[in-house]
């Protein structure tokens, strides 16, 4: 076979995914295996690594058999992985927990109480780049140094899932900034592991793995992980990146001004900046070509439309059916609100937000309140991005969706409008796979840089643009909505104090 491939690897949540990607960023081939989400105790969450390996294992050899010569022609491989699953290795690079604590664990939440409490945001934001929140690995090494002291003493790094793939393949330890900047342990103006989080949170400095960029060759294949997965030995492999920051590089989301939304059971809105939005309500991710993502999460995007099919319709209703009966309504609902914080939110002084209808009246229907959710949904992520867009100075232009709801043209027609600037979706949904492809081609020397990778691999196939009509409709809702926001913050409190 002709031409140089890339091996993309991807560790998710919910299973671990090999690719065989030509030059051109077409995927020609992958496989998946699924592993299973281990749940000792309501909060936690953990899975095993030797099951990511495994799963690398199968996934690799399935590809090599379906395209003839691959093995020979794979020129690198570059890993991404679910991001903050912190697994401990010892000095000879073997396991010394079985399972590793992930992204959506909560047993650390006492550890960030007590951190919030001690330290008010703007002490330390300068130093990590985040607000505390019970995903980072920071305090996952808190609860593992008090709850498995054994395991945590013989520790000499401490890994990301897709750095344990890479320990694997060849027998170097390291992690990348992308991973590293959303541990909470790293300086976001050095780049390096901060001394402060790590003294602030008690940590030992000696089990950071050494910190490389993304795009750096780590090492080679070594003969013994070629003889278990097929793959030639010496074949370079990358440093890899998150799951997350090689989905946005994979979205051509990799300027300022350009955001990416991903439109999935919450709804993510991130924008690169080249510098991390120091904010108590904003989180920031390293991206891949050395910008920063700042990302706002709304609990409740998709799930507002399934809480919707559910509470409405006792699940008898397609969602097709829901958004066929919300487009019978006129663009505004006839000035009925939804606030869709059905599951309070992330980050914040109220993370007890409930959500409402408001402005119900006689002549509104079902229609309406359908409809009314798509666009609460829509009006609570571009007050994300106006939060977004203040700090940053830098007005989002555009934004590029991807998810479930990238699907759903009613939907994305209403966001464009709300948020006045075009909707782009990329002609391939394997964002992840196409980012990993675009870092080996930059790596490899096929493009001078990173920048040059992406406009090569990465297309869209659908531009939404805004409906100047709807658009008139939604400014003056939106400037409603961000009042109707702070008012209802004054009753979240009193309303947890009534009598249940």
């Amino acid at each position: 076979m002709a031409g140089k491939l890339t091996l993309a690897i991807d560790v998710g949540t919910g299973s671990v995914r090999s690719a065989l990607v030509d030059a051109k960023g077409n995927i020609l081939m992958i496989a998946a295996r699924e592993h299973e989400q281990i749940v000792p105790q309501f909060g936690w969450s953990e899975q095993r690594p030797g099951d990511w390996w495994q799963g690398v294992v199968e996934t690799i050899r399935e590809v090599l058999d379906e395209v003839p010569n691959a093995s020979s022609n794979i020129d690198a491989i570059a890993a991404c992985g679910q991001m903050h699953g912190t697994v401990l290795v010892d000095d000879r690079g073997k396991l010394v927990r079985d399972t590793a604590p992930l992204w959506n664990d909560k047993r650390t939440a006492s550890y960030v109480a007590a951190f919030e409490r001690s330290h008010r945001p703007e002490s330390y934001l300068a130093d990590s780049a985040n607000p505390a929140t019970p995903a980072w690995p920071g305090f996952k090494l808190q609860w593992l140094r008090d709850n498995d002291p054994d395991a945590y003493r013989r520790t000499a790094a401490v890994l990301m899932p897709k750095d344990y793939i890479n320990l694997q393949l060849t027998g170097e330890i390291a992690m990348d900034r992308t991973d590293g900047g959303a541990s909470f342990l790293m300086d976001p103006s050095t780049k390096e592991w901060s001394e402060t989080m790590i003294r602030l949170l008690d940590l030992d400095r000696a089990k950071r793995a050494p910190l490389r960029n993304p795009v750096e060759i780590l090492g080679y294949v070594t003969a013994t992980a070629a003889i278990e997965t097929g793959l030639r030995e010496g074949t370079p492999v990358l440093v890899g990146a998150g799951d997350y920051p090689a989905a946005l590089l994979g979205s051509g989301v990799c300027r300022p001004g350009v955001g990416s939304e991903v439109m999935g059971t919450s709804a993510i809105i991130t924008a690169v900046s080249g510098q991390p939005l120091l904010d108590a309500a904003v989180c920031n991710v390293g991206t891949v070509e050395g910008n920063w993502g700042a990302f706002m999460l709304l609990e409740s995007g998709g799930d507002a439309m399934r809480w919707a099919r559910r509470a409405f319709h006792e699940k008898q209703l397609s969602y097709s059916d829901i958004v066929g009966r919300a487009e019978e309504a006129p663009p505004g609902s006839e000035r009925l609100f939804f606030m869709p914080y059905l599951v309070g939110e992330r980050l914040g002084e109220h993370r007890n937000a409930r959500a409402q209808y408001f402005g119900i009246g006689a002549s509104h229907g079902l229609a309406h309140m359908h409809r009314a959710i798509l666009e609460g949904v829509a009006f609570a992520v571009k007050r994300h991005i106006n939060v977004l867009d203040a700090i940053s100075g830098v007005p989002l232009e555009r934004i590029i969706a991807s998810g479930g709801g990238a699907k759903t043209k009613l939907w994305m027609t209403i966001k464009a409008s709300v948020y006045n600037i075009p909707i782009l979706v990329p002609a391939e949904a394997e964002c992840g796979i196409v980012g990993c492809a675009i870092m080996a081609a930059t790596a490899t020397g096929r493009f001078a840089n990173l920048l040059a990778a992406v406009d090569d691999h990465v297309s869209y196939v659908d531009e939404i643009m805004p409906d100047a009509r709807w658009s008139e409709i939604y400014a003056p809702m939106q400037v409603f909505f961000e009042k109707l926001y702070r008012h209802s913050q004054m009753l979240y409190d009193d309303l947890d104090g009534l009598p249940q």
